[in-house]
């Protein structure tokens, strides 16, 4: 969710924040340097009305009503933090581990560690529900100092779902596979002599991937083979949810075809930066995103797929209880929920927790290291153990810190 979903009018009530609505936020709170320098500016209260769901009680506000019919199968994580202040680091960090660029994303730690389970689809596939630019663009799901075949590849909802694949009508597959041998064999003979060249390697590797998806692509992002029945569970039957809708149905097909990681993005160009309009900002985003979410886990339950499928849902960070503007909240990296389900999760908890107001992860703290680690244990790979040598130094996904929080898994 770019941008940066409220924690405390989604998943984390929050009584006493209403109670003090209008007032500056007590002394005893530790004072902080937000995005926009307004630490002092009054608390804006929760218009949601809550309801705990489910076996284990999960509080879920009005705003996701298909989600909360899923808290069973979800484990919500309340004790999230993370370094990054402003959407550039935030979404850096949440995608690489680190605030400061350069690094492998975490899909491409993933392609590495578990290699494909399918040769004529990437590993690592990346979509988002509109035209404005993701921030920082493609280095988010960038491989970094690996070889440039981890790298994540963007997949377009459409008729044409990976950009330049077709060749043109007029170029034979004969003339293409004469054209593309000729390219490997100068590749190759360049390659032979310049060993120390392993970006070339994984260049002439993309190339033969891409000839192999031009055959398996179209037919794994076609839609029209679902019965109208599944894609009304997404919402793909109606205006506010078909884009989003679309998009999780395409995952639940790579899933099923054995790509490794699927990425999605909400809100691209960071429509959930609500600092102001908070309502109607939310309230338009989580519409188009709540059923077709629901409907993955949903789909993927009734397949057999969820077990072994790991769904992880949040933002770069949450929203501060002050107001911004009068009617918005402000970023909050200091303490925001995320949840994950499936991939051997125990569902129907919550873990963690915030302060009374919502602004700081207090109980069971969660950070972005450990976020990392606990998605990393839950597809069997130790976030210590997955090495790559760079330059001589054994680099890992998680910058040698974190540990997984197994009581997610219990």
């Amino acid at each position: 969710m770019e941008g940066g979903p409220s924690h405390i009018d989604l998943f984390d009530p929050k009584p006493l924040l209403n109670q003090l609505a209008g007032q500056r936020i007590p002394d005893s709170y530790n004072r902080v340097i937000t995005a926009m320098g307004e630490f002092n500016s009054p608390l804006l209260g929760c218009q949601r009305k809550w309801k705990q769901h489910g076996q284990g009680g999960t509080w879920v506000s009005d705003w996701l009503p298909h989600t909360a019919t899923c808290v069973d199968d979800i484990a919500v994580i309340r004790s999230c933090w993370a370094d990054g202040v402003n959407h550039s680091s935030g979404v850096c960090q949440m995608n690489t581990d680190s605030t400061l660029g350069g690094r492998p994303s975490l899909g491409s730690w993933v392609s590495y560690g578990l290699g494909t389970a399918n040769n004529d689809l990437p590993a690592f596939v990346v979509m988002k529900d509109n035209s404005s630019p993701v921030i920082n663009g493609p280095r988010n799901s960038s491989a970094g100092f690996m070889p440039a075949g981890w790298q994540g590849v963007r997949i377009i909802p459409g008729s044409q779902p990976i950009a330049n694949l077709r060749a043109p009508a007029a170029v034979t597959d004969a003339r293409q596979r004469a054209k593309l041998a000729f390219l490997d064999r100068m590749n190759r003979r360049y390659a032979e002599e310049h060993p120390e060249n392993s970006e070339l390697e994984a260049r002439i590797a993309t190339y033969e991937l891409a000839f192999r998806m031009q055959a398996s692509a179209p037919e794994a992002v076609d839609l029209t083979t679902e019965t109208a029945a599944t894609q009304s569970l997404y919402g793909v039957d109606e205006k506010e949810t078909e884009t989003f809708g679309r998009m999780c149905l395409l995952s639940r097909r790579m899933v099923e075809r054995g790509v490794r990681f699927v990425q999605l993005y909400s809100g691209a160009g960071s429509k959930w930066d609500a600092h102001s309009r908070m309502e109607s900002n939310h309230s338009g985003l989580c519409k188009a995103t709540d059923k077709p979410i629901a409907g993955l886990l949903k789909d993927l339950k009734s397949r057999g797929l969820l077990d072994e499928t790991l769904v992880v849902w949040g933002g770069e960070f949450g929203r501060t209880p002050q107001s911004e503007k009068g009617d918005g909240r402000d970023h909050n990296p200091w303490g925001f929920t995320m949840w994950m389900a499936g991939g051997g999760v125990k569902g129907g908890q919550t873990i963690g927790s915030t302060d009374d107001l919502g602004l700081f992860a207090v109980e069971d703290r969660l950070h972005v290291h450990d976020f990392h680690a606990t998605i990393l244990h839950a597809l069997g790979i130790g976030n210590m153990e997955l090495v790559y040598k760079y330059k001589g130094r054994p680099e890992r996904p998680t910058l040698n810190e974190g540990a997984a929080i197994k009581k997610m898994f219990t």
